[in-house]
Formats: C-alpha cells, sequence, structure tokens
C-alpha cells in the first residue's frame, strides 16, 4: 500500500492529466458518433477496451525504470522487423493495405509498434554513438536502418507511417546536431525520390490524395477535406453539443471516428473543444521540453524529444488535414482518434517518457 501511494504522489499529472482528457474526449465523440449510426456501440466498446488496457500499460511502465528499454533496444528493433513481415504474408488487407493482423475480431498493426521500435532504437544508438567524430558514419547507419522499417512498410503500402518514420530519423538527426550539409542532401534525394515514386510506387488513391492539395479540382477525394472544414466551421464558439453534429450524424463526413475526428470535435464542442484538445497536446510538449534540461541521462533525453515530437508532427499533420492546409495521409490524432494500436502505442511511449520525467535528476 505504501508503495502505490507513494507511486501516486510521485505522478507527474502535468504529463498524465491531459492525457486522460484527451481519452475522455476521444470516448466522448466515438459514442456520439455511435449515434448516428444507428446506435451500433461496437466501436465504441472495442475502444474503451483498448482505453483500459493503455492505462494499464502507461502506469506500468511509468513505474518501470526506463533503462530497460536501453538494453532491450535491438530486440525490440528486430522484433518490429519480425511483424512487419509477418504481416506481409498472413496479414489482412484493409482500404488497399496490408498491414493488419486479425486477432479476436480485432485489427492490430504492426506498424504502429514499428514507430515505437525505431524510437527506441534511434535513442540508444544516437546516446551511444560520437556523432561529432564519424557524422558520416551514424548518418549512414542510422539512415540504413530507418530505410529498411520504411522499406517494409511501403510494401504494404503505407505512406503515411512511411513518412512518419522518416521524420522520426529526421528528428534525432537535428537532435546530434549532425553537421548540415547531411540534412540538405536528405531534401535533394526527398525530391528525386517522391518524383520517383509518383511515377512507379504510388498507388492511385495515394496520388488522389497529394493531388488534392496540390490541384483540389483534380481530385474526387476533395470531397472529404470540404466536409471536413465545413464541420469545423459550424461549430462556431460552443459547438452544437454531442451528438448534434450534422456532418457526422448524417454521415457526410468520412472516416469520422478516424482521420477526421478533429472535425467531430470542431462541430460538436466548438471552439472551446478544439483549444481544450490543442491545450492538452501543448501541455504534455511543455512537459516533455522543460524536463530535458534538469535530464542528464542521454539516451532518456533523446526518448522524451523524440516522443514529443513524434507526438507533435503526428497531431499537426492530423490537424491540417482536418483543415484542408495538408493532405490527407491518414495519420490519427494521437490518444483521440479510433484505433486500437495506436492507441496502445501512444500510452506506451507516454509512459515511458512519464518513467524519463520522474527520474529526472534535480536542476542544479
Amino acid at each position: 500500500m505504501k508503495i502505490s501511494l507513494d507511486f501516486i504522489k510521485r505522478i507527474d499529472w502535468f504529463i498524465t492529466a491531459p492525457i486522460i482528457i484527451l481519452l475522455a474526449f476521444s470516448l466522448a465523440e466515438l459514442y456520439s458518433i455511435s449515434l448516428g449510426q444507428g446506435g451500433d456501440t461496437t466501436s465504441f466498446y472495442k475502444q474503451l477496451s483498448f482505453v483500459v488496457i493503455g492505462l494499464a500499460i502507461f502506469f506500468v511502465l511509468a513505474i518501470i525504470d526506463f533503462h530497460y528499454f536501453y538494453n532491450y533496444s535491438n530486440y525490440i528493433y528486430l522484433m518490429s522487423i519480425f511483424l512487419l513481415v509477418m504481416v506481409l504474408i498472413f496479414g489482412q488487407t484493409i482500404n488497399g493495405t496490408k498491414g493488419w493482423f486479425g486477432l479476436f475480431g480485432l485489427g492490430l498493426q504492426p506498424v504502429e509498434f514499428a514507430k515505437f521500435a525505431l524510437l527506441i532504437f534511434l535513442a540508444r544508438y544516437f546516446s551511444k554513438a560520437a556523432v561529432a567524430s564519424h557524422p558520416f558514419k551514424h548518418f549512414i547507419i542510422s539512415g540504413a536502418s530507418t530505410a529498411f522499417l520504411i522499406a517494409l512498410i511501403m510494401l504494404q503500402p503505407d505512406l503515411g507511417s512511411a513518412a512518419l518514420l522518416f521524420a522520426l530519423w529526421i528528428i534525432f538527426l537535428i537532435a546530434v546536431n549532425v553537421p548540415k550539409k547531411y540534412l540538405f542532401s536528405i531534401v535533394a534525394a526527398l525530391l528525386i525520390g517522391l518524383a520517383f515514386s509518383w511515377q512507379f510506387v504510388f498507388k492511385p488513391y495515394q496520388q488522389e490524395r497529394l493531388l488534392t492539395y496540390f490541384k483540389p479540382s483534380a481530385s474526387s477525394t476533395n470531397y472529404n477535406v470540404k466536409q471536413a472544414i465545413i464541420a469545423v466551421g459550424a461549430g462556431a464558439w460552443a459547438g452544437r453539443g454531442l451528438g448534434f453534429g450534422s456532418q457526422s450524424q448524417l454521415k457526410f463526413l468520412p472516416e469520422a471516428s478516424t482521420d477526421f475526428m478533429f472535425a467531430v470535435i470542431a462541430e460538436e464542442l466548438g471552439f472551446i473543444g478544439v483549444i481544450v484538445v490543442i491545450g492538452c497536446f501543448a501541455l504534455i510538449l511543455w512537459r516533455c521540453l522543460s524536463s530535458l534540461p534538469r535530464n542528464r541521462n542521454y539516451f532518456g533525453s533523446l526518448v522524451v524529444l523524440g516522443g514529443a515530437g513524434l507526438i507533435f508532427i503526428e497531431m499537426f499533420i492530423n490537424i491540417g488535414m482536418n483543415m484542408g492546409i495538408l493532405p490527407v495521409v491518414g495519420i490519427p490524432l494521437p490518444f483521440v482518434s479510433y484505433g486500437g494500436s495506436a492507441l496502445l502505442a501512444h500510452m506506451a511511449l507516454a509512459g515511458i517518457m512519464h518513467s524519463v520525467i520522474q527520474r529526472s535528476a534535480p536542476k542544479r
């Protein structure tokens, strides 16, 4: 009892409370969306079970010393490769992507575990590497490790997740201060790779998603974005109320529970709800970044920095998709969008970040 009370006292509420609020928003809106689907609450109860499991994972990992992940980072990385290969062989194809394992009626995505695995792997690698002495060597090794996972993910194909892994690698390169010439070379290679992929790799629906952004009139998928923008604008200050959003309740808004959950929140809870959601993410990011100056463990600092960067990028892209300022690439809103695999992966990452922050030494 004393140990549990001790842990409760040491809970960092600056990172825990906003996550709980975001989960509450998620469940409330999922229940609201279910009302517009004839009262089918299957998705709501599935997500509720994942929320319970996710909270358990969060608190368990918050208790465990984060150094254990340092010791097993290579095994975690290899496990992610194994799962990505297995899903290509035995996985289910949904919406043109072969990226799900069917298990007891649930769909589990190994790519979400791959994001977590790469973050831990790169944090350990760069915490040991003498980047200043051999920048090219570490640039190539870390890049090859990332590219291998990206290649497996593109075989599904899942462009959005592959882009997130690439962005995560860039975050680490900037964090460890690699020479700028390597970053410029990445930009050049990215432009060449994008041109090649457009011709030989991208599926038609992926090309349409990009066309929606650069030339809206050329793509039929612009309908989704238009409906999301209408939903965001219709919420005004206080919103229309839970269960009264016309775009989601009348099924005008596609993928309301996943890609466009932010639009549902904006319509039903208005500007006030949007501010609360964005404020929760801002509080999480502030807590992570403010802990870095007093953290004397390099691995832990990189985990927190990488995790905060990944959450921010996913949030920024998802909200940008909902407001029509970024192309639709299927990135969920962390802790809010429907999806068990993404939620569990984010809760595990948040738990490790909490463990690092909690064990940060007092600032001298």
